[in-house]
């Protein structure tokens, strides 16, 4: 899902995720499960947007759970928010850069 406030980023604009995920069409991929939702936040020092941004992921994630079989994943939070990020909710991170150093 794309809520980040950077056009260097992409997903399916928050807007638009209910058509996207409506039930008949989820159910309807035969070969493909959705699992759940992933977001970037914006590449930014300000505590309080990230936290929006994973917050308002958070709740489109909500809206899908319990929906869609084995909806369970949400991914959100890289190294340097990860922490907002299991705040608001995630329970998928990835911290590459944490783990092999800056690319």
């Amino acid at each position: 899902v794309h809520i980040a406030n950077e056009e260097s980023k992409f997903g399916v604009p928050p807007d638009d995720i209910n058509r996207f995920m409506d039930q008949s069409t989820a159910l309807a991929l035969s070969n493909v499960r959705i699992r759940g939702l992933m977001g970037m936040s914006t590449f930014t020092d300000n505590v309080s947007q990230i936290r929006t941004e994973f917050k308002n992921l958070r709740k489109c994630f909500d809206q899908f759970s319990g929906i869609i079989p084995d909806f369970d994943i949400l991914s959100m939070g890289m190294s340097s928010d990860y922490k907002i990020a299991l705040d608001e909710g995630s329970n998928l991170v990835r911290i590459g850069s944490m783990i092999f150093g800056d690319r």
